[in-house]
């Protein structure tokens, strides 16, 4: 027998409520789970991600489901697991059964800890064992028994309890309600006049965003006054019998008490599911005052839900093509209004030109303005959109008309029937931005080798006049030769010789004003050989000499391909001291163990997630287990202060790196006034009094302009990889811009404004090329962004950093040559900026996805690898992974085992005496220019759909990355 013959085949309606924990961004696993649940059969009301046990219990008490499944990477587990059952039972929802998950993370005595309080937790040996269909079909088998078996109680429905109209929903939708309480109900409803809006349209209009909007707008205008019903439908998929139901996740206006929402699958072949009027009179009698029934996607002719509701809203997009589409509409002829959402998107006011000419069509209103008919821009996606509010207004009016009793209210009127407050974060004249970069890129090395030819062709002529000195043919052939070449190589190969002797000595000196900094040259190993610090190429053919120069370069040098510095400083490895975990103190410690002795302090900093979600550590149990786990806990400043102690943070041999995204921008000012705090104690210590208003202003200034370090910021890779996203992308950006704008201002020099990380790509499952071009492609968004704003490139460009990972592929090797090379051709070519603009600088974390969790001691030789690769490559700063990240936190003795292999690297290794040794390899000239050439491509990838910011819209990065993840698995599995 087949294993899918042999799969539980469900006889009820199986409902489940599927999400992530709460402050958990990892998404994959559960969205991999309800996809085999809906293919089982089961409708699925899926919340997404970092969801509280309190969302939880609100979706299973309404949707009424048997199940629930939550998957947890992040620790807590126990505590979160037990409070959900907990509230389940006190929220009278009791019989649901609970499944949960989280890979290894959940420990096998755990999982029987769990299992007693009646939680089912799915172990990595469970799945080996059943497989993910045998074991999602567990789920549906234990949940397929019949909700309707156990009626609801019509004194408690009429009272508004939830629990009873919940469950009388579940049994008119099964036609299993007895009819005598059928007909009570619609006679209980039929004594209040409560209104119907209907809100239908396309697929992928943005209806579930839109009816957000337009429920949180009715409770702050009504404060709260008015009851709402929401009953979302979705289509069930007739092969399977499942569904999906999407929209809940939508929702940020619920609450639990004043906003009811249900789920519903249509359960057949047709829009709207059976019997919907009853459920409709029900939650009329259960006591709301608004209903509001939203319909799936809809084709062009469909208009189902006129006939259920009193006023009918159609949404729809800019995009329905050639106006003659309208007239095939058939919803046009029947809603009381049209949203044109998305209304940021190009088009849009031809799109509500030509609707509004189609209604006065539709209606013979021939004497009416366009500007007359009920026709709104909105952009749902927009905080505080005034086009919604404008269309909120307009429906409040019509609804008011069929029975709905309001107060004067709170919001104020628009003077406007379109979203006026949007504006293009990357303008339209610039959406072509990354197809220019590729351009660009592609031209510079088509001009260098034009340029090599002629300077061939220049030396070859030399050579013949040196042989005929006064044959005036060739004197006038090399003369011309020379024009062809542009004085920016000929600069190049005349400077050579010079350049190349100030390498060839003990040590160079360079002048910088009236102080001489002289830079040894070379290192003598144990057997007396004497290695350059920087080895020279040893072409005597000009055009293959200006190749390297104009390609490569040695280190310092544009491109800057070998590196941004000539040297490397003396007496600073590249090592950072990562660590997070408990209180602010815990950390302190474990920093003060990792940094004593070394040269400089480069202090990395993990957050647990309760702070990377911008939450304040709390006594909820699902919250509580979080606090300090896998990251440390940082609530205030007075924290950040502790986490610091004894740090000097304005110490030219001190930075901190902040792994923090979301509530970046308050860490940040932690960080900032914490480094002034202690500035100013400083000086109250060294003077032995408070300093003058006066002088705390030029220690603010002072410490602000030298304070080092960086915070991650990176709210793009957030959305592409990630999942710790507190706001809108919009919103997020203007903050980021904000921020820089300030630094700009307050002359915040040495600090990274943003670390633009693909990391968090890779690890999410992209491949080193794709992290490298979507890491890149977000950085030149960010350039597009700021310029937007007005700033100048050379006052921010240099206050960008990036953060790659590397792994075990071959095309790790040459990610940092790659990037640079693209970012300074970028940079000076396409954006005018300055040398400090064009050096791009980036830290390196050896890859945490490469770490095996069977005979971990092994992974110490995968790390030094991915050490060793990105040392050679000139990384500016370096964490290496402990070898037991694989299973848990670091231990202090696994953290220096991973400090040491920085360590003997930079000490003990002979070659790393030399400081450009990846420079001449015929493989790393190949990988270089093959690498280069993929992130050109997929540069042009995402220009097509218009630019970074459009490619999210349609989840393009995102969907890329699940893709490679699921082919390196794969690839694991098949060997």
């Amino acid at each position: 027998m087949s294993e899918s013959s042999a799969l539980h085949v469900p006889v009820h309606p199986v409902r489940f409520v599927t999400s992530a924990a709460l402050f958990d961004g990892h998404d994959a696993a559960i969205n991999i789970m309800r996809r085999i649940l809906q293919a089982q059969g089961a409708e699925v009301i899926h919340l997404g991600h970092n969801r509280s046990v309190r969302e939880i219990v609100d979706a299973v008490v309404e949707e009424d489901v048997q199940g629930v499944a939550v998957s947890s990477y992040q620790g807590g587990h126990i505590e979160f697991f037990e409070y959900l059952a907990q509230a389940l039972r006190e929220a009278g929802a009791g019989d649901v059964r609970i499944f949960g998950g989280g890979g290894g993370v959940i420990v096998a005595e755990e999982i029987e800890r769990l299992a007693r309080g009646g939680v089912r937790i799915f172990s990595p040996e469970d799945g080996q064992r059943l497989g993910l269909p045998g074991m999602i079909n567990e789920l549906v088998r234990v949940c397929d028994v019949d909700p309707a078996a156990t009626p609801p109680d019509l004194d408690a429905l009429y009272t508004g309890d939830r629990n009873a109209l919940a469950r009388t929903i579940t049994c008119l939708q099964q036609g299993a309600l007895p009819e005598a309480d059928r007909t009570a109900i619609l006679a209980a409803a039929d004594k209040r006049r409560v209104p119907v809006l209907g809100i239908t349209g396309t697929g992928g209009s943005g209806k579930s965003s839109l009816t957000d909007e337009l429920v949180r707008r009715l409770r702050t205008d009504q404060q709260d006054k008015l009851r709402v019903a929401v009953l979302a439908i979705d289509p069930t998929r007739r092969r399977a019998g499942g569904a999906l139901l999407g929209d809940r996740i939508r929702m940020n206006a619920l609450d639990g008490e004043h906003v009811y929402f249900r789920s519903l699958a249509t359960r057949g072949n047709h829009e709207l599911p059976d019997d919907i009027d009853a459920m409709i009179a029900a939650c009329r009698a259960a006591g709301h005052d608004l209903v509001i029934l939203e319909t799936p996607g809809i084709g062009q002719g469909d208009a189902g839900i006129v006939d259920h509701v009193d006023v009918a809203l159609y949404v729809m997009t800019p995009e329905f093509g050639a106006a003659s589409q309208l007239e095939k509409i058939d919803m046009l002829d029947y809603a009381d209004v049209v949203a044109v959402n998305k209304y940021e998107r190009r088009g849009a006011a031809d799109a509500i030109r030509d609707v509004a000419r189609q209604l006065i069509r539709n209606r013979a209103e021939f004497g009416a303005a366009p500007a007359d008919m009920p026709v709104f821009g909105t952009s749902a996606a927009t905080f505080d959109d005034d086009g919604v509010t404008a269309l909120y207004h307009h429906l409040i009016g019509l609804l008011t008309e069929h029975g709905l009793t309001v107060e004067p209210g709170a919001l104020p009127h628009v003077d406007t029937k379109v979203s006026t407050r949007f504006a293009q974060l990357v303008p339209p004249a610039r959406v072509r931005y990354l197809a220019e970069i590729a351009e660009t890129v592609r031209a510079y090395h088509t001009d260098t080798s034009q340029e090599c030819a002629a300077a061939q062709r220049v030396q070859r002529l030399h050579l013949v006049s040196d042989e005929l000195p006064d044959d005036a043919a060739v004197a006038e052939l090399l003369a011309a030769a020379r024009t062809a070449l542009t004085p920016e190589s000929t600069a190049l190969l005349a400077e050579w010789p010079a350049v190349a002797e100030s390498y060839r000595g003990d040590e160079q000196v360079v002048r910088v004003r009236d102080r001489e900094i002289r830079t040894p040259l070379r290192r003598e190993s144990l057997s007396g050989s004497s290695i350059a610090r920087v080895a020279l190429p040893r072409y005597t053919d000009d055009g293959e000499l200006l190749r390297f120069l104009r390609a490569e370069n040695l280190p310092g040098r544009f491109p800057f391909t070998a590196g941004v510095f000539p040297f490397k400083r003396d007496n600073e490895d590249p090592a950072r001291m990562f660590a997070g975990e408990g209180d602010p103190a815990r950390t302190n410690r474990r920093f003060k163990v990792l940094s004593a002795h070394a040269e400089a302090t480069r202090l990395s900093t993990a957050f647990d997630s309760v702070t990377l979600y911008g939450h304040d550590p709390a006594e909820r149990p699902d919250i509580y287990g979080k606090v300090g786990t896998s990251g440390v806990s940082v609530a205030t400043i007075e924290d950040m202060r502790t986490l610091f102690d004894g740090f000097d943070l304005c110490a030219p041999t001190t930075s901190v790196s902040m792994t923090i995204n979301g509530p970046a921008p308050t860490i940040l000012a932690f960080f900032l006034n914490a480094a002034i705090d202690q500035a100013l104690q400083r000086f109250t210590d060294a003077e032995g009094r408070e300093p003058t208003p006066g002088e705390a202003a030029e220690v603010r200034a002072r410490t602000l302009s030298t304070v080092r370090g960086t915070v991650q910021a990176d709210i793009l890779k957030e959305d592409q990889g990630q999942n710790t996203c507190l706001f809108s992308t919009e919103f997020s950006l203007r903050m980021m811009a904000d921020i820089q704008e300030w630094f700009v201002r307050n002359d915040v020099r040495n600090f990274y404004s943003v670390s633009i990380s693909g990391y968090h790509i890779a690890e999410a499952g992209a491949n080193p090329i794709s992290q490298l071009a979507f890491t890149l492609a977000n950085g030149f968004t960010y350039v597009e962004t700021y310029l937007a704003r007005g700033l100048a490139i050379d006052d921010f460009a240099p206050n960008l950093s990036f953060f790659f990972s590397n792994g075990m592929d071959p095309e790790y090797t040459v990610i940092g040559r790659v990037a640079r090379r693209i970012w300074a051709i970028a940079m000076r070519d396409c954006y005018g900026g300055g040398e400090r603009a064009q050096k791009l600088k980036y830290h390196v974390q050896t890859s945490g996805r490469s770490l095996h969790a069977q005979e971990m001691q092994f992974n110490d030789i995968r790390t030094t690898l991915q050490a060793l690769i990105a040392v050679y490559d000139n990384c500016n700063s370096l964490h290496t992974n402990a070898f037991d990240e694989a299973v848990t936190t670091p231990t202090e003795d696994s953290v220096r085992r991973a400090l040491a292999i920085q360590l003997i690297i930079a000490k003990e290794w002979g070659l790393a005496m030399n400081e450009n040794p990846l420079q001449g390899s015929f493989v790393i000239d190949e990988l270089t220019d093959l690498v280069e050439e993929a992130v050109l491509l997929e540069f042009e990838r995402i220009s097509e759909r218009g630019g970074v910011l459009g490619a999210m819209e349609t989840g393009y990065q995102r969907g890329r990355i699940q893709d490679e993840s699921m082919r390196d698995v794969q690839r694991k599995h098949d060997g």
